[in-house]
């Protein structure tokens, strides 16, 4: 494995989760309504959303330019395995956005003024379905997809630490603003419904 390769990798990842996590903050969204007026609002989730997937072109780059060794291959019948629990990640992705609205989290249903936050009603907590069995399926999805991968070199290796290091930090600082938000409601369910792993209470 080569380290300097990991390293640099490693720390591309952490700017990605440091820009990522600064977009994502209350201060942010309030400084961009400062500059650019209270209707930067609606279209505030769905630029949110576009930057996340374009800055990940340059770090899947990075892992692709920079010299790398490969580590393992999982060898058949286990790798169908692996691809089966990929397959699983990647549809317990889907349907964790699915069910609380791909165009609200996606942000094109607040750009195209649909989205139920601007009706009068009050934002809804989710917890049946997937969010029964974890807080952030979404989170818990993305690691099986991941951590899955039939081929693993050390470049991938660094960005699956770097992502899962990533996930657990922005899922402690998402708590915080679903608490701020539905308080004693969201606390009780966080009592009794692990945070990404199934039947570990983390809280």
């Amino acid at each position: 494995m080569n380290g300097l390769s990991f390293t640099l990798l490693l720390l591309a990842c952490g700017l990605y989760g440091a820009v990522h996590s600064l977009l994502a903050s209350h201060t942010a969204k309030r400084l961009a309504e400062r500059w650019f007026g209270p209707s930067v609002h609606r279209w505030y989730r769905l630029f949110f959303s576009l930057q996340g997937g374009l800055l990940l072109i340059p770090l899947l780059l990075l892992a692709w330019l920079l010299p790398d060794r490969l580590l393992y291959i999982i060898p058949m019948p286990w790798r169908v395995l692996s691809l089966l629990g990929q397959a699983a990640g990647g549809v317990m992705v889907l349907a964790a956005v699915q069910q609380t609205g791909a165009g609200e989290f996606l942000g094109w249903s607040q750009a195209l003024g649909t989205s139920q936050a601007d009706a009068a009603r009050p934002p809804r907590l989710v917890t049946a379905g997937l969010y029964r069995w974890v807080r952030h399926p979404i989170y818990t999805g993305s690691l099986l997809f991941i951590w899955l991968m039939p081929v693993m070199s050390g470049n991938l290796l660094a960005l699956n630490l770097g992502f899962s290091a990533y996930l657990f930090i922005g899922a402690w600082f998402e708590e915080r603003k679903l608490r701020a938000e539905f308080g004693p409601a969201y606390s009780e369910y966080a009592r009794r419904t692990p945070m990404i792993i199934p039947f570990l209470k983390f809280k």
